[in-house]
């Protein structure tokens, strides 16, 4: 592929051979755009509108993005225009950010995980690889998701009606989990890995199962893993 830098777009980082930068994309310095990456890329009413046949078109209609600094951002991925990578950001290969997403400081979102619509991911959270994070998302603090963890947004798909899911302040959902739309998953709470959640989860409970049920707390599930660690 190709590589292209808009003339609008203000590019402080290193920029690898072969990446897109559309529009009036900001790009942090000791940011590292990696080769085959896409930044700035339109919306879909954009596309279905003007249906651009070429990269200066592609870059006529992009808003850009916006990217901090100390950020790295690995092959393949695909940022929107209208998203914003806050500082110290680092995504993985293949991850795909769409507009209205902001990423906040210090995330790290692994490889081929998505952030489909507007999702919000605050400060210092750890999102795992393969991850699918649905518009209207809302994760906290310090937050980890593990991988092939799905989120969604829709109780009665397809409808027209989305609703958000939060995940609140360093929680922690294990692995492939499944999170049903409209629930809350307060702060400190652990989602068992393999677990189906259809219902609120308080601050600091530890849920299980199929559906999730409390089993414990949050504090017992750190007992269990100094002792791990230690053993």
């Amino acid at each position: 592929m190709l590589g292209y830098v808009s003339p609008r777009a203000v590019c402080r980082g290193r920029v690898s051979h072969g990446s897109i930068i559309l529009g009036g994309s900001e790009i942090g310095e000791d940011t590292y755009i990696d080769v085959n990456t896409i930044v700035g890329y339109p919306s879909r009413d954009k596309l279905i509108t003007v249906r651009p046949s070429s990269i200066n078109q592609l870059d006529e209609i992009s808003s850009g993005a916006k990217i901090g600094v100390g950020c790295v951002v690995r092959s393949g991925g695909v940022i929107y225009e209208g998203v914003e990578l806050m500082d110290g950001v680092e995504l993985g290969h293949g991850v795909l950010v769409r507009k209205g997403s902001r990423v906040g400081r210090g995330v790290r979102v692994g490889s081929g995980s998505q952030l489909d619509g507007e999702v919000v991911i605050d400060e210092g959270s750890n999102i795992q690889s393969m991850v699918y994070l649905p518009h209207l998302t809302k994760v906290g603090r310090r937050v980890f998701i593990g991988p092939l963890v799905c989120v969604t947004n829709d109780r009665y798909p397809p409808s027209r009606k989305l609703v958000s899911v939060t995940i609140e302040d360093e929680a922690v959902i294990g692995a492939g989990a499944l999170i049903m739309a409209g629930v809350k998953i307060g702060a400190g709470a652990v989602v068992a890995a393999g677990s189906i959640v259809v219902r609120d989860v308080e601050a600091g409970q530890l849920v299980m199962g199929s559906p999730a049920r409390p089993v414990s707390h949050r504090e017992i599930f750190e007992e269990k893993k100094r002792r791990y660690e230690s053993g």
